[in-house]
């Protein structure tokens, strides 16, 4: 990966209005990350820590090496939070289970063996 493209960038920030998610109301702060991507990521604070101040939701991303990659995934992160919060609706992610788990059911109850 490397950076993200202009138009999810502009997306981003439409969902952001939409959902009156402005940056004076975000604490955010840069933290030092852990996991794969060996000693530079354990010296380097590229993990983003986000804290929405009027909800009080708070995120932390970092998943991926770079800084500006994970402010973005942090931001989308939040924006999920909030929509699941204010209109009850399913985040992309939170569908994509639910679907595996549905079709795990189907093929449970096809295996099954007559009893």
């Amino acid at each position: 990966m490397g950076t993200v493209g202009k138009e999810k960038i502009e997306e981003l920030q439409r969902r952001m209005e939409r959902l009156c998610i402005q940056d004076a109301d975000l604490i955010e702060k840069f933290v030092l990350g852990s996991g794969p991507g060996g000693q530079k990521v354990n010296k380097t604070a590229s993990c983003v820590y986000l804290k929405h101040l009027p909800t009080g939701i708070e995120v932390k991303c970092g998943k991926e090496r770079s800084r500006e990659l994970n402010r973005f995934f942090a931001r989308r992160q939040l924006c999920e939070l909030l929509e699941k919060e204010q209109f009850g609706t399913k985040s992309p992610k939170e569908k994509k289970l639910e679907k595996l788990r549905k079709q795990k059911k189907r093929r449970q109850r096809r295996q099954k063996p007559p009893e």
